[in-house]
Order: structure tokens, then sequence, then C-alpha cells
């Protein structure tokens, strides 16, 4: 046996554990490793104390603080010099065999960091790199680091095979997001809220400004339903503002960040994905899981993979204000339609089960 092969030192990378599902997924993959015997180091560019998920204890943390923003091109550049020395001192100080980089951006920084050994580096993808631009310099970055990978994980095989074009030499792995059941017992409808629930960042590609212009349509015949979306993010005001321009503002709840929406997932009635474009969403699955009836956007990557249309939630096209007001509409005003589509919602627990998830994970390892 190698001493590769008894090495259990493993190396995570991401720019912050500050909320957002793909900080959620690296911890609840830490802490899966840490727990079944490996030595884990998890490290990241802001600080600990801007941490919203905790880490198992046995997972060993480094917070650079290197995440402070840039005044000007010539001090972007400077920082990220900086970022990248101490990243790659980071990396050889952990002396793991194995890295794992998480989110885009922070996937280029380490196969630079790792340039001796970008072998050894597994590097994942959490949203449709497809849309999500990262601006000239950074994409030009992209495509000249991302090839020297070892291994490239992707949630969806539409952005699998858009990488396995990018990166033609070397494997790519689709490994979906999981999901476990909730903690509490799934209400039957009658015992929820009449409120549509959404969940996601603030900002432009999350399309909460397309839901709350649908609901404002839905409202006059409706009354007694409202909207409540978790999530916190740059385009507050502006949904703010739109909500009062439509009438709906008393009707309209921005409730701000929580990294616990299962609460509010039970207590509602519907949820609605509205993105412009997606990764594979931890939070549709999780409202699935919660026993919704679900409308979500069917963006080029995630929803369709989840969704299975008119059995278990609803999709339609994407900025589609009156397709998402109609289907909506066939939600709210039958709530038996509301119970059959929620009932079937609820296998996705089994279709996309955690042991599933952390065995293909293993498996990648495994392989290196």
């Amino acid at each position: 046996m190698t001493d590769r092969a008894v090495d259990r030192r493993l190396t995570m990378v991401i720019h912050a554990l500050s909320g957002g599902g793909a900080e959620r997924v690296f911890c609840t993959l830490a802490d899966h490793w840490a727990a079944s015997g490996r030595d884990v180091t998890a490290i990241t560019l802001g600080t600990a104390d801007s941490d919203v998920f905790r880490l198992d204890a046995r997972v060993r943390r480094v917070a650079l603080g290197l995440m402070q923003e840039s005044q000007g091109p010539w001090q972007r550049v400077r920082n990220t010099w900086t970022r990248l020395r101490r990243l790659r001192q980071a990396i050889r100080d952990a002396g793991a065999p194995r890295v794992i980089s998480f989110t885009d951006k922070m996937n280029v920084l380490t196969l630079l960091a790792c340039r001796d050994a970008p072998r050894h580096v597994v590097i994942a993808e959490r949203s449709d790199p497809r849309h999500q631009s990262l601006g000239p310099v950074w994409e030009w970055l992209r495509r000249r680091t991302y090839p020297r990978c070892g291994v490239w994980v992707v949630q969806t095989p539409s952005v699998a095979r858009y990488a396995s074009r990018l990166v033609p030499s070397r494997p790519v792995v689709v490994i979906p997001n999981a999901v476990a059941p909730p903690a509490a017992a799934v209400p039957p409808p009658e015992r929820r809220r009449s409120r549509i629930v959404g969940v996601g960042r603030l900002s432009p590609e999350k399309g909460f400004d397309l839901l709350i212009r649908a609901f404002a349509r839905l409202s006059p015949w409706y009354p007694e339903w409202t909207l409540q979306i978790l999530g916190e993010g740059p385009q507050r005001r502006v949904l703010e503002q739109l909500a009062d321009s439509l009438g709906v503002r008393n009707r309209v709840q921005l409730a701000g960040w929580t990294d616990g929406p299962q609460a509010a997932l039970l207590q509602a009635s519907a949820f609605v994905l509205p993105s412009r474009y997606e990764g594979f969403p931890n939070a549709l699955l999780e409202a699935m899981a919660c026993g919704l009836p679900c409308v979500a956007s069917d963006c080029e990557s995630g929803p369709a993979e989840i969704i299975r249309d008119g059995v278990d939630g609803l999709l339609v096209p994407p900025e589609d204000v009156d397709a998402l007001a109609e289907a909506l509409r066939q939600l709210v005003s039958d709530q038996a339609h509301r119970a059959r589509l929620g009932r079937r919602a609820e296998e996705v627990v089994s279709r996309f089960s955690p042991d599933a998830f952390f065995a293909r994970w293993d498996d990648v390892l495994a392989a290196m």
C-alpha cells in the first residue's frame, strides 16, 4: 500500500462561509469527511467572524481574512495577488494530497495556487457557468486554468456537456445536491397558511422581481394570500419599490436571510423558484421535501432535473410573468391540486438522498 493510499488529509477551499447554498454544501461535505476519519482543513478567504454555517469541531479552520473590497483596478490586482500568495501558502501548510475547491473564482485561484500539482485539485461548480459571467479577465483565466484540474464536479447533465467541451481531456462528474427529510412532520394543506414563499439571494438572477409582478396580478382575486421571500442581497430596495409601485407592499414580506428556512416552508402553501438561471437549487429541494407544491422556471440547468412537471410541481418558461401568474393561480385556487403535487414532491428525499450524494463524492476522491 502506498503512502498516498493511507493519507487521509484533505484540504477544502471556498471564498467564505457567510451564507448560501454553496457554503452549506461545503460545510456538509467537510463535516461528513471529518466524521468518517479524514483530517480535513477548510480554508476561506473571508474571516471566521463572518461565518454563518458552523463546521464540525474536528475540521481545522483556516480563515485568511482577505475579502476586503478593492478601490480601483490596481488595488484589485494587488489584492488578487495577495490572496493567491496567501492561499498557496495555506494549501502547502495543510499538506494534503487532495484539494477540493468550491465556486468559480475560487476554482481559478486554487488551480493557480496549486500550479505545481493541479491534477490533485477537484473543482466544484455550483451555478451555471454558461450564464454566470465572471467578467473578461476571470473568464479568460477560467478557460486557461480549468483544463488543468484533476476532476470537475458539476450538478446537472447540461452543465456537464458544456464542461466536457471546455476540459475535453479531464473527467467531468455529475453530482446533484441532496436533501434530507424535514425535522418536523409535514402538515396537510388545510393546516397551512395562505402564503406563497420564495427563498434565495435578492439578486437579479433569482428573478424575485418576476415573482412580485406575478403575485400582483393574482392579488385582487385572492386577497387572503401573501408572499414571503426569505433572503438578503443588493436588490432589496429595488424589490421593495417594485412592490410599492404595484400596490402589494403590505402583502409582500422580504423577511431577510435565515440559515433555517424549514419552519417557513412547513407553514406555507406553495413555493416559487422564479430564477433566470440556476445550478441545482437547494431551496427547491428543501421546499419539496417539506411537501410543498412548487412552481419553478424551466431554466437551462437545475429545476427540470428536480421537478417532474405536472407530477410533483409545475415548470414555466423563464422570465414569463404571464405563465408564472397562471401557474400560481392553479395552485392558490385549488387545494386538492396543491395536495396532490405536494404528496408526490416529498419523494424528492429518496430521489436525491444524502447517502447517494456522499457516496458519489467519496468515489471522486477514491478515483484520484
